[in-house]
């Protein structure tokens, strides 16, 4: 029987909230302008950036590790701790590249191994520190905990980005810029260790037995072959085509087509992940109480709105990308604790860790073949001359009108299929 409120799950929780926070600095520190500096410094060339930057959502694949993993003795805490710390160290090398000696094309190699050593040990145990870590969890109040996470990441990391921001641009402007480099590495040293402390912290986990680690045979009944957790995996998918179809497009439409300077778009995102902090709470306190499904409903139904205003985002009416950012960023508060959580409704708590990562590989398979789809079609309409029969769009509008459709589908979905299923209490 779990003791929910003894002092180590008390310690464990506090632990995972606090490595959640570092976790979320380190990934503001390896990716957007920060990694953008970095490549184009070594030589990067904007395609082969646009590569990288995709490499994210396809990297959910690694996760089908996690299945065969995750029977060997070896327990989540040591899993973790050897992975994620490793991850981390292909991330901090990557700032120390500018100062080896060697060619571009040699540069240029040893940012890509690093970015997939990185992302490799991130993912394949990222699945099994979900389970790990989130069983010191009270079920019934799930979402609200995850809640609480996304509050206090969202609310340290935007003071954190500002200093980091200010400083790499006071070395910018001597032109050190590999001053910034090195100040980056030993920033991401010092977040490693800290991260490493916070998982150390985290009580380890019961002996398995056989019972913990099922065969294949029992793996694929309870996952893939479970009604129930199919239809999850499709609404996952659903989602992933849906936001990858738009979000991604965004970032060069803003600067290019809408002409914002980088401040404003700065502005825009703090004001949005300001307004993400304050419904993460009611979000989890909804879906506690209510169930996952219909939280993540809600959370889609901010999603389409977001994108249905995007629809009609145009140079005289740039300013409709701000009620997207905020409604789409809104939304993030409810999709990202729901994607997750949802699985404990329809899958047994002993495949927690094979199901999630068989639900992000596919999804993430899904959402990055759906990118080099949104990518063509927007070439297309460039090239015409952002011209659909006859009338002036940019492709950017047909992209998220594209989206919205599909987010559509998926809250029908989920209302008159996913909400009508059976719930675990577990």
């Amino acid at each position: 029987m779990k003791d929910f409120n003894s002092p180590e799950y008390k310690r464990s929780r506090k632990a995972y909230i606090t490595q959640c926070t570092v976790e979320y600095f380190i990934s503001l520190l390896v990716t957007d302008a920060f990694l953008a500096k970095l490549l184009t410094s070594v030589g990067f060339s904007d395609s082969l950036s646009g590569i990288i930057a995709s490499f994210t959502s396809l990297a959910f694949i690694i996760q089908l590790m996690a299945i065969p993993l995750v029977r060997t003795k070896f327990n989540a805490k040591t899993l973790v701790l050897v992975f994620d710390t490793l991850s981390i160290c292909f991330f901090m090398m990557l700032y120390f590249v500018p100062f080896i000696p060697i060619s571009t094309e040699w540069r240029i190699r040893l940012i890509v191994l690093g970015i997939i050593g990185a992302y490799f040990g991130k993912y394949l145990v990222i699945s099994i520190y979900f389970k790990w870590a989130n069983s010191y969890v009270e079920p019934k109040h799930r979402a609200q905990y995850s809640a609480t996470k996304e509050m206090i990441s969202l609310f340290t990391g935007m003071g954190f980005t500002t200093v980091i921001g200010y400083i790499i641009d006071k070395y910018e402007s001597i032109g050190n810029l590999k001053g910034a480099f090195l100040f980056l590495a030993i920033a991401l040293l010092i977040l490693n260790i800290s991260n490493f402390i916070c998982i150390s912290m985290i009580k380890k986990e019961d002996e398995k037995t056989a019972e913990d680690t099922p065969a294949f045979s029992d793996v694929w009944k309870n996952t893939v072959k479970n009604k129930g957790f199919r239809n999850v995996i499709i609404l996952t998918v659903l989602w992933d085509m849906a936001r990858y179809f738009t979000i991604g497009f965004l970032g060069v439409f803003k600067t290019n087509d809408l002409l914002l300077s980088v401040l404003t778009i700065q502005v825009v995102n703090v004001a949005a992940n300001f307004a993400r902090m304050i419904v993460s709470k009611p979000f989890g306190r909804y879906s506690d109480k209510h169930s996952f499904a219909k939280g993540f409903r809600v959370a889609l139904c901010l999603a389409s709105g977001g994108f249905f205003i995007n629809m009609f985002t145009s140079r005289s009416t740039w300013f409709f990308i701000i009620i997207y950012t905020v409604l789409y960023n809104c939304s993030m508060a409810g999709t990202n604790q729901n994607s997750y959580n949802i699985a404990y409704s329809y899958v047994d708590e002993k495949y927690i860790s094979q199901a999630m990562a068989i639900k992000n590989s596919i999804g993430g398979i899904c959402g990055f073949g759906t990118s080099l789809i949104a990518g063509k079609i927007l070439s297309i309409v460039q090239a015409n001359g952002n011209m659909i029969f006859g009338i002036h769009i940019y492709g950017q509008q047909l992209l998220s009108g594209i989206s919205f459709v599909l987010t559509v589908v998926a809250i029908l979905f989920l209302k008159n299929v996913i909400e009508k299923q059976k719930v675990m209490v577990q």
